[in-house]
């Protein structure tokens, strides 16, 4: 255009002729090849379009943008160009899957097939075996629709499966050592396949704390006990059972009781230095149940057989109790797990075998922490069976136990804060230390050990704060947990805490939790423990059962330390407690994690049978596990919903909530 412009400036010259310029004969170059090209370029694409005669087998569809600081433009020709010519093909066949209108029919032409292996794959059958369907069951999966479970037959109102699965029982020959106290589960495929029911007249459970002095009757209707309730642990009161907090046990009463010994050794401090205490063989639970009252959180264990039905009776209270017993393997507690430690006329044989039972409760006891001990009244007055109490002691004192106060029938020993007392006995003395590859915090199916637990030489476990400070500050033995992280563990345990507090603030707002008297509640994936903890800060007054499932990290020591309390479990099996135990499960990544290693409608049966009629389940858990529970839960006869997480509507995590109605 330059060009242009400078020749026809030089045409108005009268002494420059314009043929004869250099310019003028770069136009006619240009205008020539033009033409050229425009020719050549035509009869190309008239004979490509000849020679094809087939499209593409795709077709991308074209868009047209308007580029911005561009001054030229395309236009599309209003009418395209007609299609090329197709080559005739070969005629399709049509199977009749779809009609002319788009829609299936059912009438279609499948062709040829294998009969056996579409046989095999309904009846869930691999090379004539049942193996398909088997490993389907082994993960929980759900084929097709589940229909509702029926009930189970009035006398299994109270069933504990594996405490009360006589056919295995009885082929265990160690009533002698209490092997047959422990729990024998059924075997795979013979568990529990219906719905435990409730007892006639059973009602709603009274709130607590009112529930402390008085339950219904109707709701532990085990007679053999009911008939020896004219003592003073229990009074029959109208359709009530009074528990008065004296008797037998605490003559002039449980709050006596605990006065007498806080006098004997102040530094006990319970609700302070104390704050998690086991209560061995505890009857109806009012020495947990009064300790209460002084923020101890009191775990009360005895065996289904050993006081009937009594533990249940605490249950019904509202009181942490389970049943377990000292007979042949480590109780599913950790080392170092227990402030105190109380055994008042628990009916066990301390000194059988070496003391090898004192030495479970060594294992359990925190180092300083304290061991009570109320005899048998007939030790102090027959001197024939004097002998035990005096071997108690003898053992004791091998053990390296302080004997701290000796009052009446109450004896108070506590247990040393490090290792120099063992490694300064003789090297006869026995029991003598367990080797340094003892693991104490392995408890499951872990045989008793006749040697002495050392304690870690870095103090963890003894160096715990006081209540209510403990609650929040991470633990040393956060760093003695087997798990991946190693750096990063002190915020996890943070981020944790701050996590369920916020979920919970908002359960209560929500679902209105605080209106809800839950009491009994149990995290079946307890992890660190924030669950507890937040409901604690939350002023929700119940009490937590920690589950930690053998499938994870043992975090046992960290929740106790905090000062909560739990136990190992694995979900594979049912849970030793009574029927109709908790107010609310909580399970949160429980099911995607087991559904791999359990049979998740024998959990979530299991979860009924120790949910009270009234109580209530949260599963948190991914998408697809939440849809396939939430069937199961409709099967139980649960009223089940099913909510967005926190996260919103396009997380892959879920919220299921059940209600167990009476």
């Amino acid at each position: 255009m330059k060009g242009l412009i400078s020749s026809l400036s030089f045409s108005d010259h009268p002494h420059v002729s314009l043929t004869k310029t250099p310019t003028f004969l770069k136009i006619i170059v240009l205008s020539f090849l033009s033409i050229f090209l425009f020719f050549i370029v035509r009869r190309f694409s008239f004979d490509i379009t000849t020679f094809i005669t087939t499209p593409s087998s795709h077709e991308f569809p074209m868009s047209f943008t308007s580029i911005p600081n561009q001054t030229t433009t395309s236009t599309v020709a209003a009418n395209p160009p007609p299609p090329p010519l197709r080559r005739p093909g070969m005629a399709v066949e049509r199977t009749g899957i779809i009609d002319e209108n788009g829609a299936m029919t059912n009438d279609f032409v499948v062709g040829e097939f294998d009969e056996e292996l579409i046989d095999s794959v309904v009846n869930g059958k691999v090379n004539g075996t049942d193996e398909a369907l088997e490993s389907d069951e082994n993960r929980g999966g759900l084929r097709g629709k589940i229909g509702k479970f029926k009930v189970c037959d009035e006398s299994m109102r109270d069933y504990i499966p594996c405490l009360d699965n006589v056919e295995e029982i009885s082929r265990v020959n160690l009533s002698e050592r209490g092997g047959n106290l422990v729990s024998h589960c059924p075997p795979k495929g013979k568990g529990l396949d219906c719905l435990i029911p409730r007892p006639k007249d059973y009602k709603l459970r009274i709130p607590w704390p009112k529930s402390r002095d008085e339950i219904w009757l109707s709701n532990v209707p085990h007679t053999p006990f009911k008939e020896k309730a004219g003592n003073k642990w229990v009074k029959k009161k109208g359709d009530k059972c009074i528990f008065p907090g004296d008797g037998t046990q605490f003559v002039l009463g449980a709050n006596q009781y605990l006065d007498q010994i806080s006098k004997m050794v102040p530094e006990i401090a319970f609700g302070q230095r104390t704050r998690v205490a086991m209560d061995i063989g505890g009857g109806v639970a009012s020495f947990g149940a009064y300790l209460m009252d002084r923020n101890v959180s009191t775990l009360s264990i005895a065996t289904k057989d050993m006081h009937k039905n009594q533990i249940q009776f605490a249950l019904e209270r509202g009181v942490p109790a389970m049943l377990t017993a000292f007979a042949t393997h480590r109780l599913l507690y950790p080392s170092q797990a227990f402030d105190l430690i109380h055994c008042s006329r628990c009916s066990i044989n301390w000194t059988r075998d070496d003391g090898i039972l004192l030495l479970e409760v060594n294992r359990m006891l925190r180092a300083g922490g304290y061991f009570i001990w109320k005899a048998e009244p007939i030790y102090r007055h027959d001197e024939n069976l004097f002998a035990p109490l005096k071997e108690m002691e003898n053992i004791t004192r091998r053990l390296c136990w302080e004997l701290l106060k000796n009052e009446g029938d109450i004896s108070i020993w506590r247990k040393p804060l490090n290792n120099s007392c063992y490694l300064s006995r003789p090297l006869a003395v026995q029991p003598s230390l367990c080797g340094v590859g003892d693991d104490p915090d392995n408890v499951w199916n872990v045989n008793l050990k006749t040697c002495i637990t050392q304690l870690p030489e870095n103090g963890y476990g003894a160096n715990v704060t006081t209540w209510p400070a403990r609650l929040h500050s991470p633990p040393d033995r956060l760093f003695s947990i087997k798990m991946d992280a190693e750096l990063s563990r002190r915020e996890i345990y943070k981020a944790e805490s701050k996590f369920w507090h916020e979920i919970i603030s908002g359960y209560v707002g929500a679902f209105h939790w605080k209106e809800l008297n839950l009491r009994n509640v149990m995290d079946m994936r307890a992890l660190y423990g924030g669950f507890a903890a937040a409901l604690h800060d939350l002023n929700i007054d119940c009490w937590v059962m920690n589950v930690v499932p053998v499938s994870g990290s043992n975090t046992l020591p960290v929740l106790y330390d905090r000062g909560l309390i739990g136990v190992m479990h694995d979900w594979c099996e049912p849970f030793d407690t009574y029927p109709r135990t908790y107010d609310l499960l909580h399970a949160a990544a429980l099911f995607s994690v087991e559904r791999n290693r359990c049979n998740v409608t024998n959990i979530m049966l299991e979860m009924d049978r120790i949910l009270r009629p009234g109580g209530r389940v949260y599963i948190r858990d991914t998408t697809p596990v939440i849809e396939e529970l939430e069937e199961i839960a409709h099967a139980l006869g649960w009223v089940a919903f099913k909510f967005d997480g926190s996260e919103g509507p396009h997380s892959n995590w879920k919220l299921l909530i059940g209600e167990k109605r009476l």
